[in-house]
């Protein structure tokens, strides 16, 4: 394809050369830029199906309003790939998603088209809301459009944003991009509601009845017809509803064959596009860990339970729900609910795991204040993706868990340092009972690549270990931090790590006193080491009770700097965070020296 002959090949890259074509050319405008979607996917990962499935619905929107002066809002932003390649981020693109180089979100300050960052569901419909009111104030006359979709419209926040707009008197449209899906299918009452609107088999309108103009339902594929609709229903007054029916994955038989995986993807053989369906060989990670175990623990214990807001597939419980379909819950993406739901099961005399990822836990913070931790009721929280996460970014960094989770009542607050650790966490988080206790584990592959067999073993709650002795310093790690420890040693020399004990402190709340008490008896000089932003977190945990202990050595803590991380690498992330096994290992020998 040729870049630099966009209008031979129709990949545009500016949307006033898109508005200068005729509508008759739209079509080739969306082959080309399917086709470059999926040959960049092929070759750098990233995701793919729901991109696919609004090329028509964005170069419309694009062509018909007056972009960035008009204002338009993807969401969940995943969707918004097309977007940027539109809005003069082609030939940068092949970054996306990597150290240095564009979001693969909208982001605010990337571009003057990316009017609200949008890496979390939902947010689209209060964002713009919002810029409308200012508009309204300001007497400003321009078009509002929030396109939503990807099971976008589940979470609570839609909900709210709704309930405000009838009132607001502002010109406003909301684009629903119905594909039936978010990561898994979407699931619950909204979704067959859609349903029922698409097919005409409605008596009651949901939006009809908070006061806004549902105009239509129409194909999201179909450029006629969305062009027209859209010059319809955008000069009519008040707030208004699209609802645009498309397929994710559209173009690309294998991704719509299989819109799980099609979701996102680490790169296949675009010239064998059955590549895309073969099953990877891929490490161990602890996703599959926290899977099988919970498969072993649900046919153990008949209470257990699994809770997930919309991440059945992503965090390993399809393994479970396959085999005990009525025990596992998706209640769609709404994290808030997903915590309070859990509470109303633990009342009710069962025992949920509740599975969150770290970024999205943020979300139902008031409901586990509230709900469970001020009435102490047992449930296992599962903290996926805590820690740096790669690709994903400044928006899905599991950086804040620790530190908003520990200064809450009633919790327990532990990290594997690897797969044996995760396993025996999860073992032993049943037998709490007047508690939360939370796991948090990291996206991370395994220590070894293969399933731990060993039998389960209930550990102390609030007791560490030592893993390796020395004459210096002691290393205190929390979780799967431990791990740099072992590539920042071997930059040193022999003699010098022989003067360096690490101990794996495995919880932060209880912390193990008694260990510290040994610690601080034995070293004079102590670092602290953690996958999480250091304000607050671990290393601030030890040094309070270094404080009260009167504790007179020197102390180093390692972790995420004062930053909003951006998307890399792990590798390149611990570096700019500043706790990378070179940080390490330099903080080390500075001391040692």
């Amino acid at each position: 394809m040729n870049i630099s002959n966009n209008r031979i090949s129709y990949l545009i890259d500016s949307v006033e050369e898109l508005r200068s074509l005729t509508m008759e050319e739209l079509p080739q405008v969306a082959a080309a830029l399917r086709t470059f979607l999926i040959q960049h996917a092929a070759e750098h990962g990233g995701h793919l199906g729901a991109t696919l499935g609004v090329i028509e619905l964005t170069i419309a929107l694009h062509y018909t309003l007056n972009t960035p002066e008009d204002k338009l809002i993807w969401d969940v932003g995943h969707q918004a790939y097309a977007h940027k390649i539109l809005t003069g981020r082609l030939q940068n693109f092949h970054q996306n998603r990597k150290k240095d180089g564009i979001s693969g979100f909208p982001k605010l300050g990337e571009s003057d088209f990316d009017v609200f960052g949008t890496g979390h569901s939902s947010t689209s419909l209060s964002a713009m809301l919002g810029l409308a009111v200012a508009a309204k104030i300001q007497g400003i006359e321009r078009h509002h459009v929030a396109v939503i979709g990807d099971g976008g419209l589940t979470a609570g926040l839609a909900f709210e944003a709704l309930h405000n707009m009838a009132a607001s008197g502002v010109q406003m449209l909301i684009i629903i991009n119905d594909n039936g899906m978010s990561i898994d299918p979407n699931v619950g009452g909204i979704a067959q509601h859609l349903k029922n609107l698409s097919e005409a088999k409605v008596k009651y309108n949901l939006f009809e009845s908070l006061g806004i103009e549902y105009i239509d339902c129409i194909d999201g594929h179909d450029f006629e017809e969305i062009l027209l609709t859209l010059h319809h229903c955008l000069h009519r007054p008040g707030v208004k509803v699209l609802h645009c029916v498309t397929e994710k994955g559209r173009g690309f038989a294998p991704a719509h064959q299989d819109k799980r995986k099609a979701h996102a993807t680490t790169g296949f053989d675009y010239h064998n596009p059955d590549s895309f369906l073969e099953k990877s060989i891929r490490p161990l990670t602890f996703q599959d860990v926290f899977a099988q175990t919970m498969l072993e623990l649900a046919s153990e214990n008949e209470r257990i339970l699994a809770v997930s807001p919309a991440m059945i597939s992503g965090s390993g419980l399809s393994q479970m729900q396959k085999h005990y379909p009525e025990r596992v819950f998706d209640v769609g993406i709404a994290e808030p609910h997903a915590v309070t739901f859990s509470a109303g099961l633990a009342v009710g005399g069962f025992l949920p795991y509740c599975h969150i990822y770290s970024t999205f836990l943020q979300r139902a913070y008031d409901q586990l204040i509230h709900d469970v931790c001020i009435q102490s009721l047992p449930l296992v929280l599962c903290v996926d993706r805590a820690g740096a996460v790669g690709a994903d970014g400044t928006t899905h960094q599991g950086a804040y868990d620790l530190v908003y989770l520990r200064c809450l009542p009633n919790i327990i607050i532990s990290a594997p340092l690897d797969e044996h650790e995760l396993r025996n966490l999860l073992y032993t988080a049943q037998f709490t009972h007047d508690k939360v206790f939370a796991i948090r584990y990291p996206r991370a592959s395994a220590l070894q690549n293969r399933m731990p067999d060993a039998p389960f073993e209930k550990l102390a709650v609030g007791k560490g270990r030592k893993l390796k002795a020395g004459s210096r310093i002691a290393v205190l790690s929390l979780g799967f931090a431990g791990k740099l420890l072992s590539p920042a040693l071997s930059q040193l020399s022999t003699g010098f790590q022989a003067e360096i004990a690490h101990y794996d402190m495995r919880y932060l709340k209880p912390l193990d006193k008694t260990l510290l008490s040994e610690v601080f008896q034995d070293y004079d000089k102590i670092m602290t080491l953690e996958d999480g932003v250091l304000e607050g977190g671990f290393g601030a945990a030890v040094l309070e009770y270094a404080s009260e202990v009167g504790y007179k050595g020197a102390t180093k803590c390692m972790g995420m700097a004062d930053i909003c991380l951006p998307q890399g690498s792990l590798s390149e992330q611990y570096e700019m965070g500043g706790y990378s096994p070179r940080d390490i290992a330099e903080a080390l020998l500075a001391w040692l020296r």
